[in-house]
């Protein structure tokens, strides 16, 4: 009877803030100018590309894409954080939970999904130049884009499904916002299906990274060969190697740090670790595409300051 009435979670508590509340005000500073930045940034790259037939090229489309995701994941964390910051009661409802894990873990599963589709455009633009646009077409392109998306729709889709059949006995999230592994460890019983799938899922991703890494070995050694296949890696690959980096490394402390964070750290120092990959690759993505890549970054300075800036093919 007990852990019937227990089970029964209609809300969770995100006990993530409570020993940073004295600054809250500062903190809520620092994200209302943070998170319009960050949405101007991805926008302003959507527009750029959407607006311009001569970016209507699949590298391009994959950044568009990268950048719809980074405002699709950021929409599930920063609108509820910031109100949690000028609320004493850091709560969320049990359907708010599950929708809120939904959105920031496929939308971070997309990023490397996305990634991966961009990895292997740039494998065939380098190393098979000649068969780019009929390996490259737009069944291709539409097909590389709903990988992206339901891919990451789908893993996610059934981790929910597995943490709405757990008896809670608790209500008490430590982090600032729902997150898989800090749900499931509120079971009453064993979570070894989710634990599980959770591994699958990983394991799953880590192939992508490895795909990607076989990838950049054939173009590093095509590339090598001619001035001007280095100049075209480092004009389109370096930028997306960035991008690598970025999420990867943003994962890893999200993961690291939900699996095997310890509570003897400073709240402060666990907050940032789990906020890592909602800080980072939503705000450089755009950065690094709309700086690094020439075109992109002409057509942004025409867009915003009327001039009329040629665009090098």
């Amino acid at each position: 009877m007990t852990i019937q009435n227990e089970s029964s979670v209609l809300e969770f508590t995100l006990s993530g803030l409570s020993e940073t509340m004295e600054n809250r005000y500062v903190f809520f500073s620092l994200t209302a100018l943070f998170y319009p930045l960050m949405v101007f940034c991805n926008v302003t790259v959507i527009f750029t590309i959407i607006s311009h037939k001569k970016l209507h090229e699949p590298m391009y489309l994959f950044i568009c894409n990268l950048c719809v995701n980074g405002l699709f994941g950021t929409a599930g964390f920063y609108p509820k954080f910031m109100y949690d910051l000028l609320s004493y009661d850091h709560v969320i409802s049990y359907v708010g939970c599950m929708i809120q894990i939904f959105v920031i873990y496929s939308s971070a599963l997309c990023d490397f999904s996305t990634l991966t589709v961009m990895a292997y455009d740039r494998y065939v633009a380098i190393c098979r130049p000649l068969e780019y646009h009929s390996v490259m077409t737009s069944q291709r392109l539409l097909q590389c884009i709903l990988f992206c998306w339901l891919t990451p729709f789908l893993c996610m889709s059934v981790l929910i499904i597995l943490i709405a059949r757990l008896t809670l006995c608790g209500s008490t999230v430590e982090k600032l916002y729902c997150e898989i592994w800090a749900v499931a460890k509120l079971s009453c019983f064993s979570t070894t299906l989710n634990n599980v799938f959770g591994y699958i899922v990983i394991l799953a991703y880590f192939g992508h990274a490895v795909l990607i890494f076989c990838s950049y070995l054939h173009l590093v050694k095509k590339c090598r060969k001619s001035i001007e296949g280095r100049n075209k890696f480092i004009q389109t690959c370096v930028p997306h190697l960035l991008s690598l980096i970025n999420v990867t490394t943003a994962l890893l402390f999200d993961v690291l740090y939900s699996r095997y964070g310890s509570k003897n750290l400073p709240q402060g120092v666990r907050n940032f670790m789990a906020l890592e990959f909602l800080l980072m690759p939503p705000i450089l993505n755009p950065l690094i595409y709309g700086l690094n890549l020439k075109t992109v970054r002409q057509q942004i300075i025409r867009l915003f300051f009327k001039k009329q800036v040629g665009i090098s093919e």
